[in-house]
């Protein structure tokens, strides 16, 4: 089918909720896409940063393809060697606790949310339930996740949204501690606001919170849904601020593509949760932690992170060489950039690199974020640069 044809039964059958860009994509190979009408893309936006291995990677095809045959889902009321080995790995790398699975980054988010407030029912009783979140954040388009969003465009339509949630302004220490009372249970931030528009967090401020949250047994989380799984040129973003949060949630690149999400809680806090008090159906089948278990193969590899090290400073820099007077400056880590335009423009901007064959995204009020698959080659990056030079400086 046409793009054309495909756009006209999606518009009469699929529910119209996203603003799609204007191409229908068939298959991929490595950091490149094709659509239907044959027209190659360089991929700088790997699905919102879950296809952190590009496409077609022989690793992870034969992952999935040989645990299908096995198990593709048994529930969690067994045990799984896939789900127990996932779970190791994560434990094993970061020196956290124990990990609960689930299906997405909002549902981990949920879950954090939930061992938060049991965490502190537990030790205090009733009345300690509140969670700072920090303003121009995103957690999630649950209804408890869109009211722990620190952006107020997402609190609309859907009342009664859950309660018990304040926003503290980032890098703004009195503010959070102004915010902070006697039914405050846990802090919950991203360490790079992502949808927010690529904001990293200053690393005084993240410590000063962390020593915080500390003296006043509140649970630090850090929602890792679009920094974690090496996307920054760690494994989790944490790792760089030298920090260990009491809760990290993670979705997106953990599962290379099938959807998967994870709730993992630190020694003081990981037996919280206990059987009865939450639970998935789907979280952790072996089908997606197989499929983990292989991207964290190649992921948790202090090489392979270095070079997302590289190719993000690779980039960066030869972004800003361009000289663009539209471009007025890159932010992020790793490869989880955001380019810097004017207000407004970066829907502009985008739009005219996926028409020269670059996909992106945006984000914020004025970024154009990027996202490629971690396993990008220099090659197909100076691709990208040569077509950004096109779009930003003609």
């Amino acid at each position: 089918m046409t793009y054309q044809e495909l756009k006209s039964e999606e518009q009469q059958y699929v529910m119209q909720t996203y603003g799609r860009f204007p191409i229908a994509l068939d298959h991929g190979q490595g950091a490149q896409l094709w659509d239907v009408e044959g027209k190659r893309y360089i991929d700088l936006a790997s699905g919102i940063g879950v296809n952190c291995l590009g496409y077609n990677h022989p690793v992870l095809t034969h992952a999935i393809e040989e645990q299908i045959h096995k198990l593709m889902h048994v529930s969690n009321l067994f045990t799984t060697a896939p789900m127990v080995q996932t779970a190791k790995t994560l434990v094993e790398a970061t020196g956290m606790g124990k990990v609960f699975f689930a299906n997405s980054g909002a549902e981990a988010n949920e879950g954090a949310i939930k061992l938060a407030r049991k965490y502190s029912y537990d030790k205090y009783g009733k009345g300690r339930s509140k969670i700072i979140t920090l303003w121009n954040s995103f957690h999630g388009r649950t209804v408890t996740t869109l009211k722990a969003t620190g952006q107020a465009r997402f609190h609309d339509y859907f009342f009664p949204f859950t309660e018990g949630f304040d926003y503290a302004t980032a890098g703004d220490l009195d503010d959070l501690k102004s915010k902070i009372d006697d039914s405050t249970c846990a802090v919950m931030f991203e360490l790079i606001q992502g949808e927010g528009g690529v904001l990293p967090q200053d690393p005084a401020f993240v410590q000063a919170v962390r020593e915080l949250c500390t003296e006043k047994d509140l649970l630090l989380i850090v929602d890792e849904v679009q920094t974690g799984i090496g996307r920054t040129g760690s494994l989790f973003c944490f790792q760089q601020y030298g920090i260990l949060p009491d809760v990290v949630t993670m979705a997106k690149g953990l599962g290379g593509g099938v959807p998967i999400g994870a709730v993992m809680a630190a020694k003081n806090c990981c037996d919280v949760l206990t059987p009865g008090t939450h639970a998935t159906t789907f979280g952790g089948t072996p089908t997606v932690c197989a499929a983990a278990n292989a991207v964290l193969s190649i992921v948790n590899d202090e090489k392979f992170l270095a070079e997302v090290r590289e190719k993000g400073e690779y980039l960066k820099n030869a972004i800003l060489s361009l000289g663009s007077p539209a471009i007025h400056g890159v932010r992020g880590k790793g490869l989880m950039l955001g380019i810097i335009v004017d207000e407004g423009q970066h829907s502009v901007f985008a739009n005219k690199l996926i028409e020269h064959g670059v996909l992106v995204i945006t984000a914020g009020k004025n970024a154009v974020r990027l996202l490629p698959p971690l396993t990008i080659t220099y090659e197909e990056l100076d691709e990208a640069i040569a077509i950004m030079k096109t779009v930003f400086c003609d």
